[in-house]
């Protein structure tokens, strides 16, 4: 998908407003999981998660290629969203940023911060998603889909710092809500020539994306019913079905009441936070381990955005109501 120096070129790029995140092999996990694991702390990016990457390119790439936009229009459940605002405000762009009704209080929070305009519309992403693209193709603000190639080259930067640091990984584990994360990760595979095995982790109250893969085409699904915001898509995209059908090693589906415990246990084992799509991959290791015992594996903390009712529920036991 990419070449090692275009990926290089969207370091460059990314590394001008962040700094690499750290990537931490953490014996209290390796202990408990019986396997050396490696923890790819996005969750420490300066949004809070991997997409401020794909921020940076998406909207240097559109500055370049797109000087009439007078703003970008998206959709989101709060990272693509505070990634977006965040790029487009600081290179003088306007942002509109659609999310769902009953959205996380504080990335909606976050995402007025970074200077998004927030509109609420629908029941869910992709009923937010739509409305947003219809506004787009109306208007002069341009649309910013859940995924595009500039957004997977800057979140690939991700993927790329991981492979580089830890070449001889067995496996990594990767969320999927639209696809950018882990599609990034196969293109930094690929343009390394590593045989990392990829795993994509869904929710099972949301596994469009396991499910598409397992019939071979597009499965849609009627709803999308997780704590794990980042992971509630109901519509898969095709480019990323595409890619991530065939670079991924297997789809494991991981409940609400897994990823809570993933959760409790970044907390208790290593004192960090994660959201829910960010503690999924741990989830899905959790849910493998005697089958990963022994292994050089990573997990990817994609993001710490856990509203703060919800993240005292999970740390008394319990788990959110989606």
């Amino acid at each position: 998908m990419f070449t090692i120096e275009e990926l290089q070129a969207a370091q460059r790029l990314v590394y001008g407003q962040m700094q690499p995140s750290a990537q931490i092999a953490w014996p209290q996990l390796g202990q408990r999981l019986g396997a050396e694991v490696v923890v790819k702390h996005e969750n420490h990016a300066p949004t809070g998660a991997f997409k401020v990457r794909g921020g940076i390119t998406f909207i240097d790439w559109l500055k370049r290629e797109h000087p009439e936009a007078r703003g970008i229009v998206t959709a989101t459940r709060g990272n693509h969203g505070q990634s977006q605002a965040r790029a487009a405000t600081a290179a003088g762009l306007a942002a509109k940023i659609y999310v769902p009704e009953g959205n996380s209080v504080e990335k909606n929070a976050a995402m007025r911060a970074y200077g998004g305009e927030l509109i609420v519309h629908g029941a869910d992403f992709d009923d937010a998603r739509e409305e947003a693209m219809r506004v787009a193709a109306a208007g002069d603000f341009y649309p910013v889909p859940p995924f595009h190639t500039e957004l997977v080259r800057g979140v690939a930067t991700y993927g790329f710092e991981l492979l580089t640091a830890h070449p001889d990984l067995d496996t990594v584990y990767v969320p999927i809500g639209a696809g950018s994360g882990i599609c990034g990760m196969i293109a930094a595979r690929d343009a390394l020539g590593l045989s990392t095995r990829i795993v994509g982790v869904v929710s099972t109250g949301a596994a469009a994306a396991k499910l598409s893969v397992e019939a071979g085409h597009l499965v849609e699904t009627n709803r999308a019913d997780t704590f794990a915001d980042g992971m509630a898509v109901r519509v898969p995209v095709q480019a990323a079905f595409d890619i991530y059908s065939r670079g991924a090693e297997r789809i494991v589906a991981v409940t609400d009441a897994e990823i809570a415990a993933a959760i409790r246990l970044y907390f208790e084992a290593v004192h960090t936070v994660a959201e829910g799509a960010g503690a999924a991959p741990l989830a899905a290791l959790m849910q493998e381990r005697e089958t990963m015992a022994g292994r050089k594996v990573a997990v990817v903390l994609s993001g710490g955005n856990i509203d703060t009712d919800w993240y005292r529920t999970v740390l008394s036991g319990g788990v959110p109501l989606a």
